[in-house]
């Protein structure tokens, strides 16, 4: 029901912004306004997103929790559809987005209300690795391969293609 509420309110607001706003300053300053916004904006973002990539991948390479410059990223291609969008209202929603500080508050709100259950990236335990297949640690010093006995009393098909003939 929220959901439905928030796309009635916003074009009203939207509507109602741009009546009292081009009714100050005129059509074309405030279509001007809408064109100027939407193109500092794409910059803002383009620029803030190549910040969170690079925070992401750091947090990768160093094996940390990514869902915080996941988080990040999310909120800010959000800004991005936002300023992207005609209005003022969603300009301010998107711009204030955009701020570090805004979203890290937007985020810490967000944990209030999501718990994750369990978290793990890398290795539990250094001395023992693994195993993808069964779920279960096994040995490192153990080499899992698959074999072939091969008959001595076989004869010889031709060149192995290991070995130069």
């Amino acid at each position: 029901m929220w959901l439905f509420a928030l796309f009635v309110a916003v074009p009203i607001i939207e509507i109602a912004l741009f009546i009292q706003v081009g009714g100050l300053i005129g059509l074309w300053p405030t279509l001007l306004i809408v064109i100027v916004t939407a193109i500092l904006g794409t910059a803002l973002v383009r620029q803030q997103g190549a910040l969170a990539m690079s925070q992401l991948r750091q947090s990768f390479s160093e094996l940390n929790d990514p869902s915080e410059p996941l988080a990040h990223g999310a909120m800010i291609l959000f800004s991005g559809a936002l300023l992207l969008t005609p209005g003022f209202f969603t300009d301010a929603m998107g711009f204030l987005l955009l701020v570090p500080a805004f979203r890290m508050f937007v985020l810490k709100e967000l944990r209030k209300r999501v718990k994750v259950q369990s978290f793990t990236m890398g290795q539990q335990n250094m001395r023992q690795t693994h195993d993808p297949y069964r779920g279960t640690p096994r040995d490192p010093h153990i080499i899992d391969g698959e074999w072939e006995e091969v008959d001595q009393n076989k004869p010889n098909q031709g060149p192995s293609g290991w070995t130069r003939h």
